[in-house]
């Protein structure tokens, strides 16, 4: 600890985001980068607390306390603080493969469970992590470090996706010959057609592949696996393979009119914008993407997703934005059943909340209510929704509490486009099918507690496909926990810890 009143002495201060109303005319990241000064005194901050919540990664009522990658956030903060930024890094890699695209998109749950943050302002640990990576490709500790020795062992992993590319990544460093799967047309998988362009710019993707290139790795794109090219092909050439797919069945709404036009899941929108802006050199044109400019748009689903449709819309240039979202508004603080240093339940408004609020001048999200109908117009197309409103109430089968429609409180909104984001449902079974592998009830590749390998020998699973829906964080820490139970399956021992380091 290398200033131990930093906390006391520093105030605060993250990147600066970029005025709503100048960033929605533009898809690329709008957050100002610390200076190098400012980040060093931001390090001084850390108190290197003597249990550094932070980096535990445990659950605590059901939802993760600290990074579930186990960041040695109080060693990397102390080494910025004292100006040792190559040595920051080389400890950050040491438990995080992409540092780059979590010091972007990651909800930061490192700062949730600072103790700083019980009476005062959390250390600015996602800012200092991107200015760690940032530093590190300027600098050229970044750069690729070819494997010199080889096993023979090769692998293949389907999916390139944070999970995916995590595996890869730790089995290509231990020396084993790996080869990406990807049915898209660039790799990447969530991070490149789920997140959009300005939380994540995408040639931050293509900087890390060609390094995972350089080093080793082969990606093999517009193949899909299980449809494009047989199961059993992949387990005659390869020694095992890894199932990273995600959990990509989107949640549908099935009330009367869904099969309107003008009714899309949240991720074939999100991956239209993206597609139709790398064609393009960054611009939209007209008639290569499904567009919300001057459309009525209506977003179902309240999470990190309808957020970013929201986002998009508007910078489409949407007429009006409405978020439908099924359960109650969150407080503003935390409650006194939910205290540090579990993960804050409480109201967060999110970037494209914040636009929609700065465009139509009010915060876009109608709280306790769902969708009951969609109406047609005479060719077809979506121009009305039915609302009903919702209200808390204890089922009396489960004595579970559950979200029972308000009698009588239906009302009509006019909306020209609907983005369905209301989560996903698991695997995909044409490839769980393919590979003959077990799912569980939520339609997750089912693998014994604790463990990667699927019910079909050689073949093992990680990131949302495994344990559905969540976080690039939780995928990454799932990719390099799958690779050392491979390695071990490979080789008969690892040389991989706990943590998957080296």
């Amino acid at each position: 600890m290398g200033k131990a009143t930093g906390f006391m002495d520093y105030k605060r201060q993250d990147k600066e985001a970029q005025d709503p109303q100048k960033r929605i005319s533009h898809f690329q990241e709008f957050h100002t980068p610390l200076s190098r000064e400012e980040q060093e005194r931001q390090g001084a901050r850390c108190m290197s607390c003597g249990v550094p919540f932070c980096q535990a990664g445990q659950m605590i009522m059901g939802m993760a306390s600290g990074c579930p990658l186990h960041n040695l956030v109080p060693e990397w903060n102390d080494l910025i603080y004292h100006g040792n930024w190559e040595e920051a890094y080389y400890r950050l890699k040491k438990t995080n493969n992409f540092p780059e695209f979590t010091a972007r998109v990651c909800p930061a749950l490192c700062e949730a469970a600072c103790t700083c943050s019980l009476h005062g302002d959390a250390v600015t640990t996602k800012a200092n992590e991107y200015g760690i990576i940032e530093n590190a490709y300027e600098k050229g500790y970044a750069a690729a470090k070819p494997v010199k020795v080889r096993t023979g062992k090769k692998a293949a992993v389907v999916g390139s996706g944070p999970s995916g590319l995590a595996a890869a990544d730790v089995l290509n460093r231990r020396g084993h010959l790996v080869t990406v799967f990807e049915r898209e047309d660039k790799p990447g998988g969530l991070l490149r057609y789920g997140i959009p362009n300005m939380k994540l710019e995408k040639q931050i993707i293509d900087r890390k592949i060609s390094i995972m290139e350089e080093e080793g790795i082969t990606f093999v794109t517009g193949c899909n696996v299980g449809k494009d090219r047989k199961a059993s092909s992949l387990l005659k050439e390869f020694d095992c393979v890894i199932l990273c797919c995600g959990a990509s069945n989107p949640r549908d709404i099935k009330v009367p009119g869904r099969e309107a036009e003008g009714i899309y899941f949240a991720v074939d929108f999100l991956k239209s914008t993206t597609k139709a802006l790398w064609q393009h050199q960054m611009e939209l044109k007209e008639g290569s993407f499904i567009s919300a400019k001057g459309k009525h748009v209506m977003v179902i689903g309240g999470g990190d997703t309808g957020n970013d449709c929201v986002g998009t819309a508007i910078r489409h240039g949407a007429k009006s934005v409405l978020q439908v979202e099924m359960m109650p508004e969150l407080p503003k603080k935390r409650a006194e059943n939910n205290p540090w240093p579990e993960w804050p339940k409480v109201l967060k408004t999110d970037y494209g909340q914040e636009e929609a609020k700065a465009v139509f001048g009010r915060d876009p999200r109608v709280y306790e209510t769902t969708v009951k109908e969609f109406i047609k117009d005479k060719n077809g197309r979506i121009c009305k929704a039915v609302l009903v409103k919702l209200t808390p109430k204890k089922d009396e089968k489960t004595g579970r509490m559950i979200m029972a429609e308000e009698a009588g409180s239906e009302y009509t909104v006019q909306t020209d486009l609907v983005l369905i984001a209301a989560g996903f449902l698991g695997s995909e079974a044409y490839v769980t099918k393919a590979f003959g592998v077990g799912v569980n009830e939520r339609s997750n590749v089912a693998t014994e507690e604790g463990g990667y390998m699927t019910s079909v020998k050689r073949v093992f699973t990680a990131g949302d496909m495994h344990r559905g829906q969540s976080l690039v964080v939780w995928a990454i820490r799932e990719g390099r926990e799958a690779a050392r139970e491979v390695d071990m399956s490979l080789m008969g021992y690892t040389n991989l810890n706990s943590y998957c380091e080296q």
